[in-house]
């Protein structure tokens, strides 16, 4: 990859029972939404909830695309992130790894509280919207 060449990712806010998923990555020591970058030619939509279910278990549908998020990433690269709310329609179970080692449902006023990033939780507040 080029180094002016843009990272695409994508990720999502599972909700269920009004309640949203967020997951503990080790490597950061934070609480965040699942996302993580495309594969080869994969759609942002495959990717979305291909790393919906890595890095939760949870096997979901697309709902509402959210706000796109762009910001330069630790590597000083360009990246794009699109996001949906999606949801639940099976749960494998978490399989912890070094990338997400716990996940938690939480209540809206939780994950407010508890999520390390303003964008995160503005996602949960706009996915939560766009159920009603």
């Amino acid at each position: 990859m080029l180094a002016s060449e843009t990272v695409r990712a994508a990720g999502g806010v599972a909700l269920r029972h009004g309640k949203v998923c967020i997951i503990h990555r080790p490597d950061y020591e934070d609480w965040s939404l699942p996302k993580g970058k495309l594969d080869g030619s994969e759609s942002h939509e495959e990717a979305a909830l291909r790393e919906v279910h890595e890095e939760t278990g949870l096997r979901c549908v697309l709902g509402a695309e959210l706000s796109s998020q762009e910001y330069i990433d630790r590597q000083g690269r360009p990246k794009t992130v699109r996001w949906w709310a999606m949801t639940v329609l099976a749960d494998d179970g978490l399989t912890p790894s070094h990338e997400v080692d716990d996940r938690r449902w939480v209540t809206p006023e939780q994950a407010e509280r508890i999520l390390a990033y303003e964008h995160d939780r503005e996602l949960v507040r706009e996915a939560l919207a766009s159920q009603t």
